[in-house]
């Protein structure tokens, strides 16, 4: 259960109504600070629709964070936002076989950008030899797009965490097909 109020349309100012066309709980609950929910929404807007960095490695960084973080809310959210960017079924069965140290058949960006989004989870920074590999395919603005993607999804699934935030029942039925080891 949440630990605060989702908020709906007609409880927020006219001008923060906006922020609840997505209707999901994170945004329900984020708007309960509509000027910090602006701003949040500001940097996920930019990271889905504006950035340079090829959407579907973008969606594959996401879904490693979630996956490494157990974050179900995140994980399963951005299973249906990856597939409408090109993550395939077989992309998804490659994260899990990279996480657990399995081979896959991910093309080599692609693996080294989940090594670069575990190194993130898990060590804090990329390491310099995974950077410089990732940095073979990147120009240094897809790096920075990278790095940040990488960054604000550790940030949003402390924040899922924290908050305690319910997954819509929709999603649920995500973790059926992609069960994440410990998460019920």
């Amino acid at each position: 259960m949440a630990r605060l109020p989702y908020l709906e349309a007609d409880q927020v100012a006219p001008e923060y109504r906006d922020m609840l066309k997505r209707n999901t709980n994170l945004h329900k609950l984020l708007v309960n600070s509509p000027e910090m929910a602006r701003a949040f929404n500001g940097i996920g807007g930019y990271i889905r629709f504006k950035s340079k960095l090829d959407p579907r490695l973008r969606e594959l960084a996401i879904l490693q964070v979630g996956w490494m973080e157990k974050s179900e809310y995140e994980f399963t959210h951005h299973v249906k936002i990856g597939k409408e960017f090109g993550v395939t079924d077989e992309d998804i069965a490659g994260l899990m076989a990279e996480t657990e140290g399995k081979p896959s058949k991910l093309e080599p960006l692609a693996r080294a950008i989940l090594k670069g989004a575990r190194e993130m989870v898990r060590e804090l920074a990329m390491s310099d030899a995974t950077f410089a590999e990732i940095k073979k395919y990147l120009s240094d603005e897809h790096m920075v797009d990278l790095v940040l993607t990488i960054a604000f999804y550790c940030g949003v699934v402390r924040v899922l965490a924290t908050m305690k935030i319910d997954n819509e029942p929709y999603y649920k039925e995500v973790l059926q097909q992609y069960p994440i080891p410990g998460v019920k």
